[in-house]
């Protein structure tokens, strides 16, 4: 998959359900190496330094779960004794 692809896909935590941002508003965490990406950094702070600020958040590439058409799911929290629904 290419960088340009992921460009405009919203980012989904399946711990809350919640949009948590898009792709094309974060930065990717690559390690200079191998060029592989570690992680997806989301800014915590408002539209054009407007609205509720949040902590930045650190998206660790293996908590993503899949990666959609539309949308990426992820998990940040480990699933203890749930059961996801498909």
């Amino acid at each position: 998959m290419r960088l340009s692809e992921l460009g405009g896909k919203e980012i989904i935590g399946l711990d809350t359900g919640e949009r948590m941002g898009v792709i094309g508003d974060s930065d990717l965490v690559i390690d200079p190496q191998n060029g592989a990406i570690e992680s997806i950094l989301l800014s915590g702070g408002g539209f054009l330094g407007l609205g509720k600020k949040r902590e930045d958040i650190v998206i660790p590439w293996s908590s993503i779960i899949k990666i959609g058409p539309d949308m990426i799911i992820i998990q940040l929290k480990p699933l203890e004794n749930q059961t996801v629904q498909k």
